[in-house]
């Protein structure tokens, strides 16, 4: 069965399904709309852009929810919001609750993928959070202690039991096939995360552990092919900053 079906009751040829297919599955015959056998990946771009309601996703769930334009939202404030934002490595003890994690997950689901692959996982850590910092920690402190004869600075770190996670109450590690994917599903939960009033640590240190280490990627059980591209350390910050930090000027090049 094709994943999209189109009904030829509703359907009114109007052909804006098939200008903007981009897979070139679509096209119109006797005034009507229909899908040819292969080549659809299921982007949603014809279910989305029929006025008529005539196009349905096959496996999915079509609540037929209304768009809400970027637009609506003020870019002035949304981009001193995203000026504002600092990386949180001081946490509260308070747990996130979990209609807020639930909107943090439906914001990386809904973000791009190459192809539409929808092929990101979110592998939230649970009760072996504590197990998964362990690991990490025991890979640090080995590598601190042959890596320091050869760099002094690396004396000065103190690998604390919490040096991973921060205490926070909530890991949620990104992974995917495609890094850039899986780069994007995190960049929309963090800006959904601060919204809630969240903030959020991009662990780089985990991410070298999980690429070294075979027994952190058994506790994760992630999914065949899949790699860890980020690993999200969320909760409700202790710190408070005053205000925005400076950058350097942009890099941009007009060729």
């Amino acid at each position: 069965m094709s994943a999209i079906t189109i009904s030829e009751d509703k359907c009114v040829g109007c052909s804006l399904c098939v200008k903007d297919c981009p897979g070139f599955c679509l096209y119109l015959e006797d005034g009507k709309a229909h899908v040819h056998d292969t080549g659809c990946i299921e982007c949603g771009h014809c279910y989305a852009i029929c006025p008529q309601g005539a196009v349905r996703m096959n496996g999915y769930d079509c609540k037929e929810e209304p768009v809400v334009s970027m637009t609506e939202l003020d870019s002035q404030t949304l981009l001193a919001a995203m000026k504002s934002r600092r990386t949180v490595r001081q946490f509260t003890k308070q747990p996130v609750e979990r209609e807020k994690i639930k909107q943090i997950l439906e914001a990386g689901r809904y973000s791009p993928t190459g192809g539409n692959s929808q092929s990101v996982t979110f592998t939230i850590l649970g009760c072996r959070q504590e197990r998964a910092e362990r690991i990490c920690v025991d890979i640090f402190r080995k590598g601190q202690r042959i890596g320091a004869s050869i760099a002094a600075p690396l004396k000065r770190i103190e690998i604390s039991d919490s040096f991973f996670f921060k205490d926070a109450p909530l890991v949620i590690v990104v992974s995917a096939r495609n890094s850039v994917d899986a780069g994007l599903s995190s960049s929309y939960m963090e800006i959904m995360a601060e919204s809630l009033g969240l903030g959020v640590l991009y662990s780089g240190f985990f991410v070298m552990c999980a690429r070294v280490s075979r027994k952190l990627r058994n506790l994760m059980k992630l999914p065949k092919g899949q790699k860890v591209v980020t690993c999200m350390v969320i909760g409700y910050p202790a710190v408070k900053y005053q205000r925005i930090a400076p950058r350097k000027k942009v890099k941009a090049r007009v060729l």
